[in-house]
């Protein structure tokens, strides 16, 4: 210990361990504190040989320190290296356990895994090659399905008896309906193209894509245009054929044109039941057939949910748009022949007719049950409150459509709001036609008054709403030919 204070008063180890030492400070003190400033040469073997001692002193004191605790030193290595030993023995073994464990859990897991790998991926391929077959099995039965209605829907529609389908052409029109679903259905299973959906893989099959485009496209074509046709040509009033038989100098006319309104009782026929039944069977076929046919709107067009059904939409509006261009020209041409006017009021009549009839064809035939399309659509779309849901009837579409409350009302409104400027053109031009016009102008009031009851209240003889008052209608009608008179 007295030593090691005689060191430790000896060398300054606070300058050494200072923390703003620098050797070259250190060394400008030493030089600078033995030797004078006014010297003319610099010794540097005294500071030299002071640090030389000083580093002597240090490494003799290391050398002391280490001497004397060498032992405990290399007992304590010793006592690390045997623990170390120790621990690296326990290290192996848990390292050798887990290996081993590893290796078994490869075995008995990862091998297996690899294997259950391979048989679900298997399974997976299996299972979609099994839903496809089955849908290619299901469309091609839609398909043989849809080509054996399509015949009988093509009897009914030329009206010759299969061999191999004796059934009445009138029972032939249900196959119209029957071939629309099953389209549909085609539509649906094709349309449900999803991930996971039946019809995921269908387009990638050949044969599935020459039936779309060999029986399905063609069979929608055909299906249209012959329910488009059936409503075209759909007519149950009997004015249309007294309107045929009718001469051009009608018996029916007043005697006398100065309003006095003497008419002779005109002639009724009726068209036998089998006739109206299988007119409105038909017809009611047609229509329910355009029903199905009528895509359902993407929910983003529209904000309302009611289903349109568009193509029947289409006909019916054809329907009338043609009904009221007829009578328009017909009656343009009448009033510029009087003769004419009572037989080309009775054609107009035995048209409001039909549209009555028509009216309520509509009114009493609800949609159908199911639209496959439609229940796609809704399918997909179940997490929304934007479903589209069909009508009651089939008439609720049309009436919105028009915006109308009544097809007859629509009639005689649209028909008095062309035939206006036409009797306008014709009192312009004046000449025969126009002073035919004006001297007849009692007889034409009563003939065009007669015309709207016939035509409104004549296919609703046995109705309850045959007795509603359409005065209103008439007195529009009346006006749009008469009106200009007055003037």
């Amino acid at each position: 210990m007295t030593t090691n204070e005689e060191v430790s008063s000896y060398i300054d180890y606070d300058t050494f361990l200072s923390p703003t030492f620098t050797p070259t400070a250190f060394a400008n003190s030493l030089v600078t504190s033995t030797n004078n400033a006014s010297d003319l040469t610099v010794d540097l073997t005294t500071p030299l040989s002071k640090v030389l001692f000083d580093l002597q002193e240090i490494d003799t004191h290391i050398h002391d320190i280490t001497t004397k605790s060498a032992l405990p030193l290399l007992q304590h290595a010793k006592t690390q290296s045997t623990a170390a030993d120790k621990l690296a023995q326990q290290v192996d073994s848990q390292i050798q356990t887990l290996t081993e464990s590893y290796h078994r859990l490869e075995r008995e897991v990862i091998e297996r895994h690899a294997v259950a790998e391979e048989v679900r991926l298997a399974a997976s391929r299996l299972w979609v090659t099994v839903k496809i077959g089955r849908s290619v099995a299901r469309a091609l039965l839609l398909g043989r399905s849809l080509e054996r209605d399509m015949a009988e829907a093509m009897t009914a529609a030329t009206g010759v008896v299969s061999t191999t389908n004796p059934a009445p052409v009138a029972e032939s029109h249900a196959a119209l309906v029957h071939a629309a679903y099953t389209l549909q259905t085609l539509r649906a299973l094709f349309n449900a193209s999803g991930r996971d959906e039946d019809g995921e893989h269908l387009s990638r099959i050949n044969v599935l894509n020459t039936l779309r485009t060999d029986l399905i496209t063609p069979s929608e074509q055909k299906l249209k245009s012959r329910a488009q046709q059936i409503i075209r040509e759909f007519s149950l009033s009997s004015l249309t054929q007294l309107a045929a038989t009718t001469p051009v100098s009608n018996p029916a006319a007043p005697v006398s044109i100065n309003g006095t309104q003497q008419q002779q009782q005109q002639p009724s026929t009726t068209l036998p039941p089998e006739t109206t039944h299988e007119t409105k069977s038909r017809t009611v076929s047609a229509l329910q057939t355009l029903y199905l046919l009528s895509p359902p709107l993407p929910t983003a067009a529209t904000s309302d949910t009611s289903f349109q059904p568009t193509l029947l939409l289409n006909a019916l509006t054809t329907y009338l748009q043609t009904s009221l261009t007829s009578s328009i020209a017909s009656l343009t041409r009448a009033l510029s022949s009087l003769p004419t006017l009572p037989r080309t009021l009775t054609e107009t009549s035995a048209r409001c007719q039909n549209i009555t009839a028509l009216e309520q064809l509509l009114a009493s035939t609800p949609p159908t049950s199911k639209h496959p399309l439609l229940e796609v659509h809704n399918s997909r779309l179940s997490e929304t409150n934007l479903l589209l849901v069909g009508p009651a009837n089939l008439l609720q579409p049309l009436l919105a459509a028009l915006d109308t409350a009544s097809l007859p009302s629509y009639f005689w409104r649209s028909l008095s709001s062309g035939l206006a400027p036409r009797v306008a053109e014709i009192l312009a031009k004046g000449g025969v036609a126009a002073r035919s016009l004006r001297g007849a102008k009692e007889r034409v009031r009563a003939l065009l008054r007669e015309a709207v009851i016939n035509g409104v209240e004549g296919a609703r003889r046995d109705d309850a709403e045959g007795g509603l008052n359409w005065e209103r209608e008439v007195a529009v009608f009346v006006g749009s030919v008469l009106g200009a008179l007055g003037r």
